[in-house]
């Protein structure tokens, strides 16, 4: 009896295996779509980057961005607009990017819209690293809520999540077209 109940566990064990690696075999492979950013800050000159990864539920932003105010929490969204001019305080990149024409802000009734994101920190630095999934937009699908060919916008202040139509975000700090 002793003898039987190791080698009957050791035979589960391995049928547990077995299993487990034909269902990894069958399992299809998820074509990722990715797309990078160069951010500009005010003066154009350039501070930071991003990449972007669409997955099956959205697109996983990661980015480091330097020369922002150190210890502060700001604003990240989605602009309309992929034109980063540092000569119009990054206006060109245009409202933010909202596809349904729903409200602006996490606390707002209606809301939020697909280009909004949370607040981020920046170190005490000044660089804002960070990983941010966005499971309202999609990367070079060419559907409605596709970001590709738009712009990143890191404002000066912090997003309250209910100011009409832009959270009270404050200047543009740092902008990005998606690429």
């Amino acid at each position: 009896m002793r003898i039987l109940l190791p080698a009957t566990a050791a035979l589960s064990l391995m049928t547990g295996m077995a299993v487990a690696q034909d269902n990894a075999e069958q399992a299809p492979a998820v074509e990722t779509t990715s797309a990078s950013a160069e951010f500009v800050d005010r003066e154009g000159a350039e501070n930071g980057s991003a990449t972007l990864t669409a997955t099956p539920n959205g697109v996983l932003i990661e980015l480091e961005v330097s020369a922002l105010p150190a210890g502060e929490w700001l604003a990240f969204h989605i602009h309309e607009t992929g034109t980063c001019d540092p000569e119009s305080d990054h206006e060109s990149a245009g409202g933010h990017f909202n596809p349904t024409d729903a409200a602006h802000g996490y606390l707002a009734e209606g809301g939020p819209h697909a280009g909004d994101m949370p607040n981020q920190h920046v170190g005490d630095d000044g660089v804002l690293r960070a990983q941010v999934f966005n499971h309202m937009v999609t990367l070079g699908d060419g559907g409605e809520a596709d970001i590709a060919g738009r712009a990143l916008m890191i404002h000066g202040g912090t997003d309250d999540y209910q100011t009409q139509p832009t959270g009270d975000a404050g200047d543009r700090h740092a902008c990005a077209v998606i690429e």
